[in-house]
Formats: C-alpha cells, structure tokens, sequence
C-alpha cells in the first residue's frame, strides 16, 4: 500500500471509517462507561466494528482510543494501563486491516482544560500526549490523528507530542466548530484559520473538522479551512444531530445525504472524508460510492 502522505499528495481521495461509539453502544457500551475498556476486555468487538468499516470501503481504521490519554483514563481507574490500552486497539484492527486499510491511531481531547481557565497543567498533559503517542507508534499504528479538539492549544500540544515521539508518523488533526455571527469559532473561542495556522505551524500534517455538525454544516466548515489550509484538509460529519424518538437517540441523516455532501465536499479539494457521531457502516458505504465515482 503506497503511503498515506504519498497518495494525498497525488490528489487520491480517501476514504476514513465511521462513529465508534454509536457501534460500540449497540453492542453493549453503557452510558458512563469507559469505551477503552474494550480494548482490554472484549477486543473481538473491535475487531467486529473494523471489519464492518473495512468491508464498506474505508481506507482507515480509526482506534477505539479517543480517551486513552493518561488523565482521560484515570477518570476510570485506568491510568495504569495506558500503554495497554492504546497497544492492545491498534493490534486488534491490524489483524483486521490486513494491509487493506491504514491504522489510525486516535488522540482525544484529555477531558479538563488547561490553564489559566483550568486546572490542567500543560506539561502534563503534554507528556500524556507523548505517552499516549508512544504506546500507539509502537503498537504499529500507521497514523495519528488529533481529533474532536475545542481548545487549539491542547491540540497544538498534542500535535507536537506525536511529532516528537513519533517523527515518522502522519498525523492528522482535526477541530469542532460552532458558527457564530463571526464566522466558525471552537466553543473555547478560537477561530478556524487560527485553528488551521497554528495546526501546520506546530506540524500537523492534514487539518480539517469532525464532529459537532450534520453534512451541510460541515460542507460550509469545509470550505473554510480549505480556503486557509496549506495541507490536505480531512472532514468527518455527524449524521444529523442526535434527536429522541420513541426512547432512542436517532441520528437523522441518511447514507443518501451523505453521499451527496461528499461530492460537495471533493468539490471543494478536501481529500479525505469520513463520518462522525451516528455514522455507521451504511454512511461510509456511500461514501466510499461517491468517491470511486468520482475517480
């Protein structure tokens, strides 16, 4: 399989994974409890969602690691086994991947906020980073990626945490925003082309969005940081926000919408498109569809 770096850069559109945690929910996940411990406990669930996502067409497999940051998981008693966590993800979807797919080793927000608004010391959330990043490289990841950050300082220190523990690594790194008369800012107030130059200037190697918003609003979030970016841009859009129907969480947008936000999104040049919250097997499917058509 050619490298990542090398395919975005000869314009090929790829094709990331869908939610884990809707997957992971519908196969027993209870609410307030850590997603991670899977990795440890149940691993053939992994192995079950990655090859879901792997049959549709992703090119990526995304790492049920999103909180497996040392002060993420010491909000369950699991600081301990950091390394484990994060190893014991990336073996289960290797297996699966088979050289069919690239291993995307997930990096999430720490769960508190820095200061001076928080209580979160930089340096140590910095080598949290570092030791998340450490355990996922070593494991045989073939990627990182920043993802769901509110707060481009964290990112930035998460960014520069891989890139120093893991220098030969890709990695991605993506933000959520809100739209605000102003234009699209984070919830912790920082604006989308800050975002992007402060991402590529701490070394980042794709930037873009996930999480927070349906495709169109993702569409609009898109072409923002394409306008601004100086490295391929990669999008992951919500299904729909969650709505409450008959005592169930439903994400409302279908596999058909997102197919047609793809094409929208090639339009504009982003080169790797996947789903967030609420996506399933179903939505990459079709997004794998649009972008083979459009090859």
């Amino acid at each position: 399989m050619r490298p990542f770096l090398e395919r975005l850069a000869a314009g090929e559109a790829l094709v990331g994974d869908g939610a884990w945690g809707t997957q992971l929910m519908a196969r027993g996940l209870r609410a307030g409890e850590c997603p991670e411990r899977f990795n440890l406990e149940r691993p053939e669930v992994l192995a079950e969602v990655a090859r879901l996502y792997l049959n549709a067409g992703a090119d990526l497999l995304t790492t049920n690691t999103f909180g497996g940051s040392p002060l993420r998981l010491a909000q369950h008693g699991l600081d301990e086994l950091v390394d484990e966590v994060n190893q014991r993800a990336v073996e289960a979807l290797r297996r699966v991947a088979g050289g069919r797919a690239l291993v995307s080793g997930s990096v999430g927000p720490c769960g508190r906020i820095l200061t001076p608004y928080g209580d979160a010391d930089p340096d140590e959330v910095r080598a949290g980073f570092e030791r998340q990043a450490a355990a996922l490289a070593s494991a045989g990841a073939d990627l990182l990626c920043v993802e769901t950050m509110i707060d481009v300082e964290e990112a930035v220190l998460a960014v520069k945490a891989a890139k120093r523990v893991a220098p030969h690594l890709p990695v991605i790194a993506t933000m959520t925003f809100d739209s605000t008369p102003r234009g699209f800012f984070t919830v912790m107030g920082n604006r989308l082309d800050q975002c992007v130059f402060k991402l590529e200037a701490a070394g980042a190697d794709v930037v873009g969005s996930n999480c927070g918003h349906g495709m169109d609003q993702m569409v609009e979030i898109a072409a923002e940081v394409v306008r601004h970016a100086g490295r391929p841009v990669a999008i992951q859009a919500n299904a729909g926000l969650p709505e409450h129907r008959n005592g169930a969480v439903v994400y409302p947008e279908t596999p058909e919408l997102f197919a047609t936000g793809t094409v929208r999104l090639l339009d504009l040049g982003v080169l790797l498109v996947g789903g967030c919250c609420g996506s399933s097997p179903d939505h990459v499917r079709a997004i794998r569809q649009a972008v083979d058509r459009r090859r």
